[in-house]
């Protein structure tokens, strides 16, 4: 064989397999878009369907907070301290930790202390509410908060709401009999400034007063 010839036959050879690379490359491209086309139909229907199941994403819950009727349209996700804040307009509960651990977000439902960053305003429809505003009456200071004042009971005074309704608390629920008690029973309330003997000092004088 000529070297022309072998030239020609390698040449030819170069092209059978180039045009094997692209036919191959043409189906499998062929059976990548027929098959996102025919599933086109059935991914269309899925979005539909999901659209029309998709859960509400808010709801109308009705409380009675601080003695008040009140119908308030929240997004489910939204905690019942960030419901207080941000749709009520009651920033006197403050938001710590967000995560259950400082109490500075202490409220009382239904006659019950608790740390309202934990709990869904949805599961809440009907609850009674009351928050460090709703203490005081006709403008005069519940006993624990001029106790506060009274006993320098707070210092930066982020945590003091929290302290407060906890301490009303403790003393509602006969837990305010000694300092130690007192103590204990309001554990899960943090104050950072580290005013804790004052604050039992306070609570200590309103329970024995029967305030």
């Amino acid at each position: 064989m000529t070297t022309n010839e072998t030239q020609g036959s390698a040449t030819t050879g170069a092209l059978h397999d180039v045009w094997q690379i692209r036919r191959r490359t043409f189906i499998g491209a062929s059976m990548t878009v027929g098959g996102a086309i025919g599933a086109l139909p059935l991914m269309t229907s899925c979005s539909t369907e999901d659209r029309d199941t998709e859960p509400q994403s808010s709801t109308t819950v009705r409380m009675r907070i601080n003695g008040e009727d009140r119908d308030i349209e929240v997004d489910n996700r939204t905690s019942l301290l960030d419901m207080l804040r941000e749709r009520v307009g009651l920033t006197g509960t403050k938001k710590g930790c967000d995560q259950g651990a400082c109490g500075a977000c202490t409220i009382h439902l239904n006659g019950e202390r608790v740390v309202s960053c934990l709990t869904l305003a949805v599961m809440h429809d009907g609850a009674e509410i009351t928050t460090i505003e709703g203490l005081e009456q006709n403008g005069r200071l519940h006993p624990l908060q001029q106790a506060f004042i009274d006993h320098d009971a707070m210092q930066c005074g982020y945590c003091t709401p929290g302290q407060i309704m906890s301490g009303v608390a403790c003393i509602r629920e006969g837990r305010a009999g000694t300092p130690e008690e007192i103590r204990e029973a309001m554990s899960g309330n943090i104050c950072r400034c580290g005013a804790y003997v004052n604050i039992v000092d306070a609570v200590a004088a309103v329970a024995q007063r029967g305030e």
